[in-house]
Formats: C-alpha cells, structure tokens, sequence
C-alpha cells in the first residue's frame, strides 16, 4: 500500500491569508481583553477558525457575523475594530475566488 508523502513546499494562498487575519483579530482581542463581551467574542473567533469553518466559509461568514454583533453593543478598541474589517475583506475576497473555481 502507497502513502501520499506530504509536500515539501506550500503555495501561499487566500485562505492562508484568511487564517493569518482570524488570528491577528484573536490576538488583538486578548491583548486588549476586558471590553465587553471580549470573552463571548472569543469563543465564536476560535468558531470561525475552526476546521468545520474552514471546510464552509458560508458558516465561517456567520461566524464573522456574531463577533461584529457582539463588538457592536459595547466600546470596542480601534485596533479590534480594525482586525475585523480585516477578517470581512479577506473573507470576502476567499468567497470571491471560491466562487471564480480559484480554491476549491
């Protein structure tokens, strides 16, 4: 029986940019923990990095959505701000090239 061998070298792609976004925002929520609803965020950030997610970004997209309904009842630092415009672009743009048969 043959086994797949694990490649030697990765194409960086969107989704790479995707996952390096989700955890830029995650780590600007922990390091200005204490706004509120931070910890509530936390738990649905983590949500939309997870494989589950991953494999459907249309959840993943929900996912995005219950962090900005949760940010928006409180006073969210600019920087967290920031981090999930981010998270919605690059989201946007892997939908886009899901969409085009770019990922798959």
């Amino acid at each position: 029986m043959a086994f797949d061998k694990e490649p030697s070298g990765y194409e960086k792609t969107v989704l790479s940019d995707l996952q390096g976004t989700w955890q830029n925002l995650r780590d600007t929520v922990v390091e200005h923990a204490g706004f509120t609803g931070w910890e509530r965020v936390l738990l649905h950030i983590d949500e939309g990095m997870s494989w589950e997610a991953v494999r459907n970004l249309r959840y993943m997209n929900k996912c995005l959505l219950l962090v900005r309904n949760i940010l928006a009842q409180g006073d969210v630092p600019d920087e967290v701000a920031l981090w999930v415009e981010e998270v919605s672009r690059v989201l946007d743009e892997t939908l886009q090239a899901l969409g085009k048969g770019e990922i798959n």
